[in-house]
């Protein structure tokens, strides 16, 4: 990761971590398993990324993320105020976990799916949090961002 990229990165882990734990993801977030094994098939993996519209392949969950990369993203899902989404930890399953690289022709974890459509990983949603392009794109799914209410407060300010 280069320049601003890791600074904004190392202070969401920060801020994560400083910020508890219990309680701070609400009813919405789904941490799902992996469909009981054999969850790497192209026509499963089709139907996970379709289901919800915004869905996270991680490692560990969004209560306990196991990677810095995983925590970054449901990180700023969190900022965002995106509270309803499926959450799939890959670490359960390794059939899940060589799948969803296989199936997006991405290498590493975290993914994130937005609509059914591959957007990227912790790098990718980190700039398009930084650019504002995900809070047009969660726009797009009828999500609005935390962010527009936290700058419409401090522009009343």
């Amino acid at each position: 990761m280069s320049g601003s990229l890791g600074r904004v990165a190392v202070a969401l882990l920060r801020w994560g971590r400083g910020s508890g734990g219990g309680g701070l993801w609400g009813p919405g977030v789904r941490a799902a398993g992996s469909g009981g094994g054999g969850g790497g098939s192209a026509e499963q993996l089709d139907a996970l990324v379709k289901k919800d519209k915004v869905v996270v392949f991680l490692k560990g969950t969004p209560e306990q993320p196991q990677c810095g990369f995983s925590n970054a993203v449901v990180q700023i899902l969190r900022l965002h105020g995106v509270r309803d989404y499926a959450a799939y930890n890959v670490l359960d399953d390794p059939q899940l976990r060589q799948g969803i690289k296989d199936y997006s022709n991405w290498p590493t974890i975290p993914q994130v799916y937005l609509n059914g459509e591959f957007v990227g990983g912790c790098d990718i949603l980190l700039q398009m949090h930084q650019n504002g392009d995900l809070v047009e794109e969660l726009k797009k799914l009828g999500i609005r961002s935390a962010l527009l209410d936290e700058k419409k407060d401090q522009d009343s300010k």
